[in-house]
């Protein structure tokens, strides 16, 4: 009720990226304070939840962050106390840069959705290297469940996309649970052609050998896909997946299926079809390939129709925003016994 009543009467009166920097910086302070241990114990509270092994380690909840909340891995902490069960970073690009033209970010109140045209904007892959670094250097960060969603920069050619994402990964892979391949999002010009197979395999490839050289063990590889293909594309994409031994698929990334204006829906416009996409791709991949799947999950409702479509794991980005800090516990809770 507190939350509603600040995002009505405030939040809602703010610009929506300037917002979304103040969260971002409050939830770090927050993480890096003495509060946190509190936090953790009352609003991130995830029960003795028994923890999943979707991923090597063990995870303790079946819902995380999505990426796009923070991009450049200033506030795992705190998300953590919060009570998401893992933290996905990013995008993360090889070179600092700025991003799309402002304004960038909308809010669409009636639909409860977000709507973003960010293009990327992140500090940077080695600034964040030295963050992850930081947190790993601790047993506290040692323990979080870190994904890394990385992505190419925007002057970069399809013909040279692989390189972006090969120095991403040697750069990043060791301070990784997982890494993201991000081909799908429709705010850097011509990303979503990169997931045609031809296009997709050399990077899949260049990653792959890039995060196990820099690591020094094999790093769960996933793909993060786009809502907006057709069904027969999926399954081109899953068939791709099992070919090329990846670990999993994120579904889905945001839709530009609308009439808002220009960039990306996030949000319960998302949800019928975040679905269908998963149900798809659990009917071609082998039960071994892990789903996550994102996209319009607000409630215990949602989530349960989203493992119900075949998702093993969850993520949630625009119903935090719209819901608060209060949902991650909660929604991990709700699932505590599975």
């Amino acid at each position: 009720m507190l939350y509603r009543l600040l995002f009505d009467t405030l939040i809602t009166k703010s610009d929506p990226e300037q917002a979304h920097g103040a969260a971002v910086k409050a939830i770090a302070m927050a993480g890096r304070s003495p509060l946190a241990p509190l936090m953790r114990a009352s609003i991130g509270w995830r029960k003795s939840a028994r923890q999943t092994t979707a991923l090597p380690r063990p995870i303790p909840g079946l819902v995380g962050l999505a990426a796009g909340m923070d991009k450049n891995a200033e506030a795992i902490e705190g998300m953590d106390a919060l009570g998401f069960a893992f933290v996905e970073i990013g995008t993360v690009t090889p070179e600092p840069q700025p991003g799309n033209e402002q304004p960038r970010m909308w809010r669409h109140l009636e639909d409860r959705a977000l709507r973003n045209a960010m293009g990327f904007n992140n500090d940077g892959s080695a600034a964040v290297a030295e963050r992850l670094a930081e947190l790993r250097s601790t047993a506290r960060g040692r323990a979080i469940i870190v994904g890394v969603n990385i992505g190419k920069n925007k002057w970069t050619s399809e013909e040279d996309a692989a390189r972006d994402y090969e120095t991403c990964a040697t750069r990043l892979a060791a301070y990784a649970d997982y890494l993201v391949v991000n081909v799908s999002s429709p705010n850097t010009p011509g990303l979503r052609d990169l997931q045609r197979v031809e296009a997709l395999r050399p990077i899949i490839r260049a990653t792959r050998r890039a995060a196990t050289a820099s690591a020094g063990r094999p790093v769960p590889l996933l793909l993060k896909i786009a809502p907006d293909m057709d069904l027969e594309t999926v399954r081109e994409i899953a068939a791709l997946v099992v070919e090329e031994g990846l670990d999993g698929v994120v579904a889905t990334n945001t839709t530009v299926d609308h009439s808002y204006g220009r960039g990306g829906v996030s949000g319960r416009p998302l949800t019928e079809r975040s679905l269908e996409i998963v149900r798809t791709l659990r009917d071609c991949l082998p039960l071994e390939t892990i789903i996550i799947g994102v996209g319009g999950i607000s409630t215990v409702d949602d989530a349960s129709a989203m493992l119900g479509a075949g998702a093993d794991l969850l993520q949630i980005y625009s119903s935090f925003v719209y819901e608060g800090p209060l949902l991650p516990g909660k929604l991990n809770r709700a699932f505590s016994h599975l």
